[in-house]
């Protein structure tokens, strides 16, 4: 096994079942990457993550750019795929949270997020870039971030800064004397939790999803090496349910992370009862 912990796999590709070597099982080694430029020791550097988050952003980009570039009333394949994704979102997600006439204004940032959430789940199963670029804590928490930001800035202007406090901790004159209690509980549930579940839960699902993949993809190349051969194609065929698999996992995660997006800012948007 190689003693480089910043190769993707980390694993000899002459190593075999029945060559004396053990297992190379996967492990936090499988998400690190040798700099393409700088130097790690520094944190000055850029890497193959950083790199498909970029290839991401300008694919994203230069597809809805050339679809609706020169709109058609009689759309083509390009222009009606556009169309097709960009309505279901908005009438799908922010028109059935928000309704259209609260939800129109946020349209091109649930729809930018999605894709781009998408995207960077996607690169799990391209052939080349095979990484998720969100199973690494810090995209995901960026993107919270940012609907933390929104959801906290939308909050104090709607309701001013005594009624967005209410928001955040469900004042309720009627629950008595254990009022100070139910409200501690919920400032730190919606100012701490919240915004950590939103990002943990996309980072946790890509983060095994793709611990799988690696899994199974070196398991199939472990035992293929006499007798193990038989064990070797069940173990590809897991790996191929898995791509199936990931696949849905994948748009599922980008719509659920808008969908919670859409939530916060429909609670920041409600009246305080």
């Amino acid at each position: 096994m190689s003693a480089d912990p910043t190769q993707v796999l980390a694993f000899e590709t002459d190593c075999h079942i029945f060559d004396g070597c053990g297992f190379p099982a996967p492990g936090l080694h499988s998400f690190l990457f040798k700099p393409i430029w700088g130097d790690a020791d520094s944190n000055l550097y850029f890497n193959k993550p950083m790199l498909l988050a970029i290839l991401g952003s300008i694919i994203i980009i230069g597809f809805f750019w050339a679809a609706f570039a020169k709109p058609k009333v009689v759309p083509g394949k390009l222009q009606m795929v556009a169309e097709t994704g960009y309505d279901f979102v908005r009438r799908g997600i922010v028109y059935e949270t928000l309704g259209k006439r609260e939800g129109e204004k946020y349209v091109p940032l649930i729809v930018s997020l999605f894709f781009f959430v998408w995207m960077m789940n996607l690169w799990a199963i391209i052939p080349l870039a095979q990484f998720p670029v969100t199973s690494i804590i810090a995209y995901p928490a960026a993107l919270a971030g940012i609907v933390f930001v929104l959801w906290v800035s939308l909050t104090f202007k709607r309701h001013g800064f005594v009624g967005a406090l209410k928001n955040f901790s469900g004042y309720d004159k009627s629950l008595g004397p254990v009022l100070p209690l139910a409200m501690a509980i919920e400032l730190f549930s919606n100012l701490l939790v919240r915004p950590f579940t939103h990002a943990v839960r996309l980072f946790a699902n890509m983060f095994a999803g793709h611990t799988l993949l690696v899994l199974f993809t070196i398991a199939s190349w472990y035992m293929l090496n006499g007798l193990g051969i038989v064990y070797a194609g069940v173990s590809f065929v897991m790996v191929l349910a898995m791509l199936v698999f990931e696949l849905f996992v994948q748009a599922l995660q980008a719509y659920v992370f808008v969908l919670l997006t859409c939530t916060f800012i429909q609670g920041a948007l409600a009246e305080h009862h």
